[in-house]
Formats: structure tokens, C-alpha cells, sequence
């Protein structure tokens, strides 16, 4: 039987482990025990904040839509309904940008849902 030294794969591995721990601060960032520990730790956040952002996002945009509504005599609900009744279908990050950049067009688009919301 030959004998097989890992210390190339080894080192290898480390040094991948040690790349991504970079910006970490003191033993994380230098001993790869704590390096090895804290990058899985880094890894499972930035996998389960990739999926919350989205929410935070939407939850973001919502606010953003409501607060203009409010400035215009609606509520978000039935501001929402109108553009569902009128046929409008923008999205809500859309719909943000145009109340925070466009206001006169957000008018626009809030008058159209408040009149297809008291018609239907």
C-alpha cells in the first residue's frame, strides 16, 4: 500500500475557507477553525437574507404607496382595488418610484382608481 499525503488538498482547502474569511475580525479571520465556524455561520445568513430582503422590499414599497395615497385622500386598500377594478396593472415597486419621482402622475393614477372604485 502507498502512502497518500493530503497536505496539497489540505492546504488548498484552507486557503479557500481563509479567502472567504477575509474581512472578518481577529481568529476568524486567521485560525481555521474559527475562519471554517464563522463562514458557514456567514453563509447561512446571507442565504435566509437573500430570501427576506424580497419581503422587506415589498414591505418597503407598501409603506411608500400608502403614505402617497394618504397624501391624496385614499387609502392603500382601496387604492388597490381601484387599479385592480380600473385594469391597471403596475406592480408595487413601480408604483413606489412613480410616488416618490412623479408625483403629478401619481394623481393621475389615483384618480383613475378612485373613480373605477366608485363605479365598481
Amino acid at each position: 500500500m502507498t502512502r497518500v499525503k493530503r497536505g496539497v488538498q489540505v492546504k488548498k482547502r484552507h486557503r479557500k475557507i481563509l479567502a472567504r474569511a477575509s474581512g472578518y475580525v481577529g481568529g476568524n479571520r486567521r485560525l481555521i477553525r474559527s475562519a471554517k465556524e464563522a463562514v458557514r455561520h456567514a453563509m447561512a445568513y446571507a442565504y435566509l437574507h437573500r430570501r427576506t430582503r424580497k419581503r422587506e422590499m415589498r414591505t418597503l414599497w407598501i409603506s411608500r404607496i400608502s403614505a402617497a395615497c394618504k397624501l391624496n385622500g385614499i387609502n392603500y386598500s382601496q387604492f388597490m382595488h381601484g387599479l385592480t377594478t380600473a385594469g391597471i396593472e403596475i406592480d408595487r415597486k413601480q408604483l413606489s418610484e412613480i410616488a416618490i419621482a412623479d408625483a403629478a402622475t401619481f394623481v393621475k393614477i389615483v384618480e383613475q382608481a378612485k373613480s373605477a372604485a366608485a363605479a365598481g
